[in-house]
């Protein structure tokens, strides 16, 4: 029996080696050919030693655009972009961890820091006081941004943006991806073996109750969400964001610029009630339009509505 039971164990051992190797191999395959298929669409710029990828489009009053979570500058050039560039000079930019630009660092990088970093990415580029628009995640950092970098932002456009607290625990998938254990035994077993279907899947849930838009999975690239230094980025980033926004909302009443908030009120994702609804009161003079029967997307599914409020931030600022 115990010469059995070592035989057992050896041959199992064996198919751990192989399996990990194969998915190790895999998992580096996947991440070449999705690189390959969605190349960076921008330039390369560093601020203080640090890469960070930037697509610059048009000309105009300077308007920089922050994508949410698991995203890309490839949620806005699908087709944002081409609707705002005769208008303005539009800087569209990869947050740390996601995208083309690399991690500051492997802890998950704090609001503040995504806020320092982008902000320095905007004045290299030659954007001394942008309107800063972000959705979601990228909401949030525009607010960190707004927060801590007020000399160099002339309007603040918030789109779906988390900006207040809640209850709802985080994701088991953002728990066990954000994990040491889990970064280094579930991530690259997703990498390698989840299909690109799943993406799409979870794409079409982020965008209910609207359809997402023809072909917009296909030109988001959903194997470069699926990259292993990203998924693991972007869930540490997730988990710590609760509380970065507590440290931020004492602040709010310090923003003094411009501010224009669009929030669906379907939005599932992030709540109405909970966040937008509570921050027009939270900063002076802001103003809120609720989109009715509209989601999370509201950049691709409500563009007048989106660009109208752009439009009445470069009033309110003075660049219109």
């Amino acid at each position: 029996m115990s010469r059995l039971v070592l035989k057992f164990a050896l041959y199992a051992a064996l198919f751990l080696a192989v399996f990990a190797a194969l998915t190790w191999w895999r998992a580096a395959a996947r991440e070449a050919a999705s690189e390959a298929g969605y190349p960076p669409e921008g330039q390369f710029i560093e601020v203080n030693g640090h890469r960070v990828h930037a697509v610059v489009r048009g000309s105009g009053p300077d308007l920089v655009l922050i994508h949410g979570a698991s995203g890309s500058t490839r949620d806005y050039t699908f087709s944002l972009v081409d609707k705002l560039k005769s208008d303005y000079r539009v800087i569209v930019l990869d947050r740390p961890g996601l995208g083309y630009t690399p991690r500051l660092h492997e802890r998950g990088e704090s609001l503040a820091e995504q806020a320092a970093l982008l902000s320095g990415a905007a004045l290299h580029l030659g954007a001394k006081n942008p309107i800063v628009l972000g959705q979601s995640f990228g909401g949030a950092v525009a607010l960190a941004w707004a927060v801590h970098h007020p000399e160099n932002i002339a309007a603040l456009v918030l789109l779906a943006a988390p900006s207040n607290l809640w209850t709802t625990p985080v994701d088991r998938l953002y728990r066990a991806t954000s994990s040491r254990l889990g970064a280094k035994l579930f991530v690259p077993l997703l990498t390698a073996w989840v299909p690109n279907s799943y993406v799409a899947g979870a794409l079409e849930e982020i965008f209910e109750p609207q359809d997402e838009p023809a072909g917009y999975a296909e030109y988001f690239g959903p194997g470069i969400t699926l990259r292993r230094a990203t998924m693991i980025a972007n869930a540490r980033q997730r988990v710590r964001l609760l509380d970065d926004i507590k440290a931020l909302i004492p602040h709010y009443g310090q923003i003094a610029v411009p501010t224009q908030i669009v929030h669906g009120d379907t939005d599932t994702i992030v709540g109405l009630s909970i966040h937008s609804a509570l921050l027009v009161d939270q900063i002076q003079d802001a103003q809120l339009s609720v989109l009715q029967g509209v989601g999370h997307m509201p950049q691709h599914v409500s563009q007048p509505e989106v660009i109208a409020a752009i439009e009445r931030a470069a009033r309110g600022a003075g660049l219109r």
